[in-house]
């Protein structure tokens, strides 16, 4: 039995909500696997993380930030990178992934998000230049990386969720050289998948494949994502 922890606070009125349990059924199903999933609210995070985090094989920060608690999304990601548990991140839980990352990586402690401090001194998590809310586009994926393994594409089609933020550019030579690697970018060139080097299955998206499950489709990524745990 594999059990899936999801980081973030359910809201019956998100669509992703909705449908990330329908995605992970559709994956298991596909694999053949037994999976239990649990909603983890981000105030739950602030203490004792690590204890009450340990009983899950995989992790997801969900979509619909700003979080309850940050800090906590933060504390949740922080676990799945050190542990080396599959993580995946979608839409909120791919810009969080990026914070935590440079905050407890690449010591750069004011790293932040604009909606949630706008008056932040470092600006990672910035507005997108355009709006990429309920469109679908094209990416070209890194050749090599896992997401294009996963894929086995280089060249992929993905329907966006609202999400209105993403990485600020100047920071992404930065992340690269500290092993977060750009593995997706839009037909503009700006960054919408990223992947950790070093790490069985530590992926976000800036998009929400979870959606995939409102037209019965087993996701590629979210299949890969349970196939990452060690059963």
């Amino acid at each position: 039995m594999i059990r899936v922890g999801l980081i973030g606070d359910y809201d019956q009125e998100v669509k992703a909500h909705v449908a990330i349990p329908m995605a992970i059924q559709l994956a298991a199903n596909d694999l053949g696997f037994q999976v239990e999933f649990e909603w983890i609210s981000t105030p739950s995070l602030e203490q004792d993380s690590e204890q009450k985090l340990a009983k899950y094989q995989a992790l997801w920060t969900v979509p619909a930030s700003p979080y309850a608690s940050m800090q906590g999304a933060l504390n949740g990601i922080r676990y799945a990178r050190e542990q080396q548990i599959p993580f995946l991140g979608t839409c909120g839980g791919f810009q969080h992934m990026i914070i935590e990352f440079a905050r407890n990586t690449m010591g750069l402690s004011e790293a932040d998000h604009a909606e949630e401090n706008p008056h932040a001194s470092l600006m990672l998590v910035a507005p997108l230049t355009c709006s990429v809310s309920e469109k679908t586009h094209a990416f070209k994926l890194k050749t090599g990386s896992k997401v294009a393994a996963f894929y086995g594409n280089d060249e992929i089609t993905e329907q966006y969720g609202i999400c209105n933020y993403g990485l600020n550019p100047e920071f992404a030579p930065m992340l690269e050289q500290a092993g977060m690697i750009i593995a997706g970018i839009d037909e503009n060139g700006e960054t919408r998948i990223m992947e950790l080097n070093q790490h069985p299955f530590f992926i976000g998206t800036l998009f929400q494949p979870e959606r995939s499950a409102f037209n019965n489709i087993v996701h590629p990524l979210i299949k890969a994502f349970l196939e990452a745990v060690k059963v």
